[in-house]
């Protein structure tokens, strides 16, 4: 068959090297889930075994009618069948509407309950999950993967014990009708079943493929239409480069929508086909049986108008079989995710920190991101209460990952981190990052006002203490000013402010904070001097009493340091004041001569030179 693009598909029936496997365990922890909302579930069932009896009225009363109401000329029990013929399958369609609210009522709470989980179950997780994985994945799975369970819970488990209840309550009454065509009929049962289990694995490989392609196209809009990505593709003139790559993720997610939809499409149309089988032999064996005077023919109408209750469930369970399997692929994403363990975790019985000195200490510390590559090796170094320390040295030398390590986002490979002589592996993850304030060189605003960005320090914060921060980090004014003050949104990641008014807006909310470790990437180099000065005079209440760690990019804060930190290729190589580490004529003094010293003997301004500066 040809399609639009010129794709070609076919039904490829060879095994699947990934077959589907469910398991007792996968099983109970799938129905696990639907444990809470048992007597919901309790109700359906009633109404599944009520509507299954209701549903056998109606052919038992056509027999009546043709063998006996028609046959007499008794008007009064052709009408009672009649109104039975009407009034049954109203009440069932009422019953099959209460049926409905509870079924869709457990779908929509598991899924609430999936997304909750899985939610609270990633922010468990470490800081290298999410730098090695795609924001773009991780939302295809929480909205996806999750919304393709429902259809698993509302439709297949309940078609399954539905369809059941028909099965079994319809075998019953066609043996009491007539045994010989009730064996007639049940033996074309058998090609109901035959073609499900491959078919199956099919479908769960093409669902399990294309979940996986709609998490890369989710992964691509994300990083696309976002503001940063929009930019990125309008300056390089990318759109046509970004169209095709979009369209060519697209193409691969209809190519297997189609294939799945021809391989259902093949399959149930076997099932319609072996379904119209049996009411014709039926009718066969039926009519010799009533040439012979065995059988009448109220009971052949019935028993035919009964086939659908027979053969539509066995097509049915046939085909949430399929649907089943291919849930399984993304049950199995699902607990894929859940099934990730926190590489940062608290100790059982972990302290809390408490009142907090601020004393941090590194001792021989050593970390790798990646075995092969070592981040820092062998950090010895102390900061005492109230100091300001300096981290410098060479892009990549390791000073952010020294950061990330005060507040516990990654754990030492070797070595140990410690506040006020406490061993950080020993303490609760919240009662350590309660006493750590961050400014990171990246400014993060949410899409939403000042007044909410600013509270996500302390969200019980007074308005007079949010104004006071605010006051203390220069940005108050500037708020004010705007048409609606502190309720205005700052838009998509803080775009609509400048890169200095985010960063003091950022400092504001860690003042709020009021943390006694600041931990900060002190990143000016790409505001001009106003700005600058702007932010250099917020940061002096900032870091007024607390215990600093700088990664410092600007002279006056390397000249107030208590302690400057000189770190290259993960190693602590110098220590000491400005005036020592000029003396030694080290690493650090070749920086300085690199990057500041041309500046600071003609302008007070750190800003670096041109050309290609050194960071530090």
């Amino acid at each position: 068959m040809m399609y639009g693009g010129g794709a070609f598909w076919h039904v490829n029936l060879t095994k699947p090297k990934d077959s589907p496997k469910l398991t007792r365990a996968l099983l109970v922890r799938i129905l696990s889930f639907l444990l809470p909302y048992w007597r919901q579930g309790l109700v359906i069932l009633v109404c599944l075994a009520v509507g299954s009896v209701i549903g056998l009225l109606p052919p038992l009363m056509m027999r009546g009618v043709i063998d006996d109401a028609l046959p007499h000329g008794d008007s009064r029990l052709l009408f009672l069948l009649v109104a039975g013929m009407i009034g049954f399958p109203l009440l069932g369609g009422l019953i099959n509407v209460l049926q409905s609210y509870f079924n869709n009522y457990i779908g929509q709470r598991i899924m609430m309950d999936l997304r909750n989980y899985l939610y609270q179950h990633l922010t468990t997780l470490s800081l290298r999950f999410f730098t090695n994985t795609k924001t773009g994945e991780i939302m295809s799975r929480l909205n996806n993967d999750v919304g393709g369970v429902q259809d698993t819970v509302t439709g297949a488990l309940i078609s399954i014990v539905s369809n059941l209840f028909m099965l079994a309550s319809t075998l019953v009454l066609i043996f009491k009708m007539n045994w010989q065509l009730s064996v007639l009929a049940i033996g074309i049962l058998p090609l109901f079943i035959l073609p499900t289990r491959r078919v199956g694995r099919i479908r769960h490989d093409i669902a399990r493929d294309t979940q996986r392609r709609y998490a890369e196209l989710t992964a691509f809009m994300e990083e696309t239409l976002n503001i940063s990505g929009y930019l990125l593709m309008k300056i390089f003139t990318r759109d046509s480069a970004q169209l095709a790559k979009f369209r060519a993720k697209n193409q691969e997610i209809f190519d297997l929508s189609m294939r799945r939809s021809v391989v259902g499409r093949w399959f149930f149309m076997m099932m319609q086909t072996i379904g119209s089988i049996g009411p014709a032999l039926i009718y066969l064996a039926g009519g010799l049986l009533v040439i012979r005077g065995q059988l009448t023919i109220g009971t052949i109408v019935a028993f035919v108008a009964l086939l659908s209750r027979l053969y539509g469930p066995a097509a049915q369970l046939a085909s949430v079989h399929v649907d089943f399997m291919s849930a399984l692929a993304l049950f199995n994403r699902l607990f894929e995710y859940m099934d990730l363990q926190p590489e940062i975790a608290d100790q059982p019985g972990a302290a809390t920190l408490g009142d907090v000195r601020g004393q941090i200490s590194f001792a021989d510390v050593s970390f790798a991101y990646r075995a092969d590559i070592p981040a820092l090796r062998g950090v010895s170094f102390e900061v005492e209460p109230g100091q300001l320390a300096a981290l410098v040295g060479p892009s990549g030398a390791g000073k952010t990952t020294i950061t990330y390590l005060v507040p516990r986002f990654y754990d030492p490979t070797t070595g140990v981190v410690r506040i006020d002589g406490r061993d950080l592996r020993e303490l609760t993850q919240h009662s350590i990052r309660e006493a750590i304030g961050v400014v990171t060189q990246e400014t993060f605003l949410f899409h939403a006002s000042l007044r909410d960005n600013l509270l996500y320090a302390r969200d019980d914060a007074s308005d007079e203490e949010m104004v006071a921060a605010c006051q203390a980090a220069n940005i108050h004014d500037f708020i004010t000013a705007l048409p609606e003050g502190y309720d205005t949104v700052v838009g998509e990641r803080g775009y609509r402010l400048s890169g200095g008014e985010k960063q003091r807006v950022a400092i504001a909310r860690v003042i709020l904070k009021d943390p006694r470790i600041l931990v900060m990437d002190e990143a000016t180099s790409s505001l001009d001097s106003h700005s600058e000065a702007l932010i250099q005079a917020a940061l002096q209440p900032l870091l007024r009493g607390r215990t600093s760690i700088v990664i410092a990019h600007r002279l006056s804060t390397i000249l107030a340091a208590d302690v400057i930190l000189v770190v290259d290729h993960g190693q602590l190589v110098e220590r000491g004041t400005h005036q020592e580490l000029l003396a030694l004529g080290g690493l650090y003094a070749r920086l300085y001569e690199q990057q500041f010293k041309p500046r600071h003997r003609g302008a007070p301004s750190a800003l670096p030179p041109l050309g290609e500066p050194v960071s530090v």
